[in-house]
């Protein structure tokens, strides 16, 4: 069934969704930010490792939006509120950490760390609610009721928007670690701008 619908869909639509896909993960947000920062402030390897976190939470949006859960945060505005400050709050503690790290690159001597930036990405991806309504109101907008049950048709359309996304944050994440790792003497502006970073997506999330 899966291939039947996949092969359902119109060449063009797939090719505006991607394109659409290509242009939104391109415009710097809370996870666009947040890879960036963790690669600055814990070079190549910390930044894939933020970069897995945040796809890995990806997951969990494509998942709650076919089964239509994403649509309970537009009728539970409380709920929306709540999660929102609990991830600008987690970025708020985050930002001072970055402040008052070292001035030398926080480099892993062990999968803690890295295992720590996915997990942070994880959370941040998850616990940001416009995540969820984005993709719940952005990929059914490509699906057709004609070809198919539209839950099968998001997780295909979602599997295609992760895949495309992944490749980028991944680069991403890898480019700036490998930028800090090529301005290392600098890694205590590197950890200041981080911080900057971090509390700007803070504060975004709580006045938005």
């Amino acid at each position: 069934m899966i291939w039947e619908i996949l092969w359902g869909f119109e060449p063009a639509l797939i090719t505006g969704f991607v394109i659409a896909g290509l242009i939104l993960n391109l415009t710097p947000g809370a996870d666009f930010l947040f890879i960036t920062s963790s690669g600055l402030s814990g070079g190549p390897r910390m930044g894939v490792a933020a970069a897995l976190g945040v796809n890995l939470g990806i997951v969990v949006h494509i998942l709650a939006a076919a089964a239509g859960l994403s649509a309970l945060l537009l009728a539970h505005p409380a709920a929306y509120d709540a999660i929102r400050l609990c991830g600008a709050a987690y970025l708020a503690w985050m930002a001072v950490q970055a402040w008052r790290s070292s001035s030398t690159l926080a480099r892993p001597r062990s999968g803690r760390g890295v295992w720590q930036a996915a997990r942070r990405g994880f959370f941040i991806n998850v616990s940001n609610p416009k995540t969820a309504l984005f993709i719940f109101a952005f990929i059914p907008q490509f699906t057709d009721p004609a070809i198919g049950p539209i839950w099968v048709q998001i997780l295909i359309l979602g599997t295609i928007f992760l895949v495309n996304g992944a490749l980028f944050t991944l680069c991403l994440g890898a480019g700036s670690g490998y930028f800090a790792a090529a301005l290392g003497a600098r890694a205590g502006v590197l950890n200041k701008i981080s911080a900057i970073l971090l509390g700007g997506l803070a504060a975004r999330l709580i006045i938005d």
